[in-house]
């Protein structure tokens, strides 16, 4: 995959050592069910369906990349089993998914969210009987919340992957927004199912990736890369200038929320990235913080106490 050099440097021991074999897939993602409020359904079944989850995305393939071992995106989906027996089908849940990912950053032991998001819009049947599969050009599938399943899977893993290029290079994970609007195109459709469509709400999955497509928003993915690549990776070597650029370039986002004041985007950043910010922002100067809380503040309401607190 065309990451920047360093990422290259950093797998060659093991790539030498590997051999073939050391390139793999995309993810190195772990699955977690929580079914304390499901009854009557055997245990086993939800053993099953981590197991399942996990070696379906970590075997797919959601590229055309090769990535070594090192390269590999760690990712946790922790899903909160609420209801079963949905329409009648026992095998069918309504569910809470928590999506997290991360990316390393260049010489240090630290790493920085990518995603940390919960999708309230999970419904989906599954049987252990029934191998997970998922075609770009069959995303529906036969059955609908069966074929959901997968596609919620589909979409994140996609738009994990486009703000991990996004980190490396400018709009470097459009194709993988693309392929995330296609699941959301072509998504399945059914009387459970939701987060898919435009006309339910103006924060959901539609929403998230129409906006990182949208040349509206397209300061966002800018600074999504100068945070990542001119910011967060330049820290080992020049921290003062390279924290300095992260925070002055707020004002992008500042003024794209100005004219977006609804926008799911930016609330999906600053999920990812609040404490972060704050962490950065103790870091400056005392009589530089005002600006940038101003900025913040404005930004992220939720956390607008912890930057405050900073004055």
């Amino acid at each position: 995959m065309l990451k920047p050099l360093f990422n290259i440097l950093l797998g060659i021991c093991v790539i030498c050592g590997l051999g073939i074999n050391g390139w793999a897939q995309e993810f190195n993602c772990k699955v977690s069910i929580r079914h304390d409020k499901i009854t009557n359904v055997d245990p086993s079944v939800f053993a099953n369906m981590e197991k399942a989850l996990t070696g379906f995305i970590n075997s797919h393939k959601w590229s055309n990349d090769d990535f070594s071992t090192n390269e590999k995106i760690d990712c946790t989906i922790f899903i909160n089993l609420l209801t079963n027996n949905v329409n009648g089908d026992v095998d069918a849940y309504t569910a809470n998914m928590n999506i997290q990912a991360t990316r390393p950053v260049y010489n240090s032991a630290y790493t920085t969210n990518l995603v940390t998001y919960v999708d309230k819009d999970i419904a989906f049947h599954y049987s252990q009987y029934t191998a997970l599969n998922f075609d770009d050009n069959q995303v529906s599938g036969t059955d609908p919340m069966s074929s959901n399943l997968t596609a919620i899977i589909a979409y994140y893993a996609y738009l994990i992957l486009a703000l991990d290029y996004d980190s490396f290079a400018p709009e470097g994970g459009t194709q993988f927004l693309k392929k995330a609007q296609n699941v959301v195109t072509n998504a399945p459709d059914g009387k459970s199912i939701s987060g898919w469509k435009a006309v339910e709400n103006n924060r959901n999955r539609y929403w998230i990736v129409d906006e990182l497509l949208n040349a509206r928003f397209a300061d966002v993915r800018g600074f999504w890369y100068t945070m990542h690549r001119e910011g967060l990776d330049s820290m080992y070597a020049k921290p003062n200038e390279a924290r300095t650029r992260i925070l002055v370039n707020l004002r992008k986002l500042f003024n794209v929320n100005r004219e977006n004041p609804s926008s799911i985007l930016l609330q999906f950043l600053f999920n990812a990235k609040a404490d972060e910010f704050q962490h950065l922002l103790a870091q400056a100067p005392k009589q530089e913080r005002p600006q940038y809380i101003t900025l913040l503040t404005a930004l992220d309401v939720a956390d607008a106490a912890k930057y405050n607190a900073l004055k």
